[in-house]
């Protein structure tokens, strides 16, 4: 009977003390530099797209990163390869990352963000603005892009 309450004793200890670390592993990262780890990724994924460079662009995103951009799915690279047709066919793309709200919970970052930017060629240059957000993974002490979202804000009325 004392066995049977100790081995009970035991085994709420252990998952108490399961919980407890679990949960301090996966507590909130309120680093404003971790945060701004998170928004660089995101700048680092526009210098790649920019400059054409699928191998830093794989580098920046996980293996099954997605992402929904122009009402469609892109996997992989296929984001990156619609910007480098667009570069080819003369299109010029700019992208920033203003106002990022970054949100980190262990090895897992969210981030949205306000990317004002243009879309243009050699005769006309438009300003855009978009609404996106992405999720992250910490990778080997690094953040990578596993989703994606952009949307086309509205017009202010």
């Amino acid at each position: 009977m004392k066995t049977t309450g100790l081995v009970l004793a035991l085994v709420a200890t252990l998952s108490f003390a399961g919980l407890t670390m679990t949960s301090a592993m996966a507590a909130p990262d309120t680093t404003q530099a971790s945060r701004d780890a998170v928004a660089e990724t995101l700048r680092e994924m526009y210098a790649a797209l920019s400059a054409d460079d699928m191998a830093k662009f794989k580098s920046i995103v996980t293996e099954d990163f997605y992402a929904y951009d122009i009402g469609r799915r892109f996997d992989g690279g296929a984001l990156a390869q619609l910007v480098i047709d667009g570069h080819k066919a003369g299109k010029r793309f700019v992208w920033t990352v203003n106002e990022p709200d970054v949100r980190i919970n262990g090895d897992t970052a969210w981030i949205a963000y306000v990317n004002t930017g243009s879309v243009g060629d050699a005769e006309k240059v438009t300003p855009v603005t978009w609404l996106e957000s992405a999720m992250l993974v910490r990778d080997g002490g690094r953040w990578r892009i596993a989703f994606f979202h952009s949307t086309r804000a509205q017009p202010a009325p």
